[in-house]
């Protein structure tokens, strides 16, 4: 059976849990519009996927009730109509959410039938291939959800994630406990491991901070992982890329099956895939669809801009790793800055952009230097973009912690360990200081990514992420 996910924007829920809500506690209803994400081969079953992404709750004119109980509630299909013509027009599904705030947990004999015929004039309207999902509410804030591809029997869907500054997961799946991490229960409750358990992750960029990212995922118990870098091991990577050998260097072995050989090792029942690769690689976007979460540890610009979209097209959060090393400029040894920066990036958080941790002129530089390197050199001799400069200072305590932070910042989000309501956007550590901050930064309102709410959510588009070149 094809697997089908929901994920709702935290924001989408409270409007939700608002439109539902009844003084004498009937049921009600609501519309919404979603992104689809087609996964072609998820990369640890290697088999086909559908998530889908919310886009906009809608509320059903008044007009349109007819009436509702604490056992049904019912409105004519005018409005319906109206929702299935904005999906056709713009690419969507159309969704309908009703709740049962008695608790019955599923969906009654009369949700199939009244579905059914939704899905029929849906189909109608809209021709082959229309999809309808339903949600339904039980309670205050467990959702169960299927899809109807036909009038027969509804999809069911494994699981419905909700994300806002937490990480909420309610799936049909139960995760088999383990006893190597009964004293990460002690600390975080009985549910961590589960919840650690049914996450996918990527980590994009094997080096000194993704290494380090991926060692600490393993040993919390994410159950999945897929680690993407395009790069080798080089003897200069040794001092800082955890698992890496002598003879790794000698044989130019690729970081992600470093990576893989050393998760493995651990006999901690992680499933890791390794994708040789740069992250903007078709064949790599399966693989970053197929996550919950993804770790940004690359230290280019355009890998980071690229990311940054996949957040907000997919409803998946991003932690980018940042570390400043500055050398002093009177060639003395020391440094004159020495800090880390984590970045969870989101819809409604501010995007690279808009916080100024990227540079887009050097992005696309990086993007010329991989499609054109020719090109790229000309325009460097020609002096129209910068040459590669010295290689950056790096200590590989530094990285660690670096990587300490973000993985801590996924910790906070399922556990809320602070106390502070789950992750915080940005933090930035003085290294040598010993002290943190967090940072805030508000999206622009003429930023094309963050600043409206266009592809929040919105999913899969032709070309990729709404990128031209």
């Amino acid at each position: 059976m094809k697997r089908s996910d929901i994920t709702l924007h935290a924001r989408h829920r409270d409007k939700l849990q608002a439109l539902l809500a009844h003084p004498r506690g009937h049921e009600g209803a609501a519309y919404m519009l979603l992104g689809k994400s087609e996964i072609a081969q998820d990369p640890w079953d290697f088999e086909q996927r559908t998530r889908y992404t919310s886009y906009e709750v809608i509320a059903i004119p008044q007009e349109d009730r007819v009436d509702a109980s604490g056992k049904h509630v019912t409105w004519n299909t005018n409005s319906f109509a109206q929702l299935c013509r904005r999906a056709k027009e713009e690419g969507l599904v159309p969704a309908i959410v009703h709740s049962h705030p008695g608790g019955f947990d599923g969906f009654s004999d009369q949700d199939d039938r009244n579905e059914r015929d939704l899905f029929t004039m849906a189909r109608n309207r809209n021709g082959e291939g229309t999809r309808l999902v339903s949600l339904v509410q039980v309670g205050d804030g467990l959702y169960r959800a299927r899809v109807w591809e036909d009038d027969m029997t509804p999809l069911p869907c494994h699981r419905v994630t909700v994300i806002g500054t937490r990480l909420e997961i309610q799936s049909t799946d139960v995760p088999t406990p383990s006893e190597a991490l009964a004293r990460q229960a002690l600390a975080f409750g009985p549910d961590v491991n589960g919840l650690l358990n049914q996450l996918s992750v990527a980590v994009v960029g094997c080096g000194g901070t993704g290494s380090p990212v991926v060692q600490l995922l393993a040993r919390l118990g994410v159950g999945r992982i897929v680690v993407i870098d395009d790069d080798v091991v080089e003897h200069s990577n040794l001092n800082r890329l955890y698992g890496a050998t002598r003879k790794d260097a000698e044989n130019a072995v690729p970081k992600v099956d470093v990576m893989a050989r050393e998760v493995t090792m651990m006999g901690l029942d992680v499933d890791i895939r390794s994708m040789n690769g740069w992250v903007d690689a078709p064949h790599i976007r399966d693989a970053l669809k197929s996550c919950d979460v993804i770790f940004g540890c690359t230290d280019d610009h355009a890998g980071r801009l690229y990311l940054n979209r996949v957040a907000h097209f997919y409803l998946i959060p991003v932690i980018d790793v940042g570390l400043v090393l500055m050398p002093r400029d009177d060639g003395e040894p020391g440094l004159l800055e020495m800090a880390a920066r984590v970045s969870v990036l989101f819809p409604t958080s501010a995007c690279h952009g808009c916080r100024g941790t990227v540079d887009r002129v050097r992005a696309r530089e990086e993007d010329l230097q991989r499609s054109d390197p020719a090109e790229y050199e000309r325009q460097k001799t020609e002096a129209y973009v910068r040459g590669g400069g010295n290689p950056a200072p790096a200590v590989v305590t530094f990285t660690s912690e670096a990587a300490t932070m973000a993985v801590n910042e996924l910790l906070a989000g399922l556990v809320d360990f602070r106390g502070g309501g789950g992750w915080a956007w940005q933090r930035y550590r003085k290294l040598d200081k010993g002290f943190e901050r967090p940072q805030a930064a508000q999206p622009q309102p003429d930023c094309p990514v963050c600043g409206s709410e266009e592809y929040w959510g919105l999913g899969d588009v032709d070309p990729f992420l709404d990128r031209i070149g």
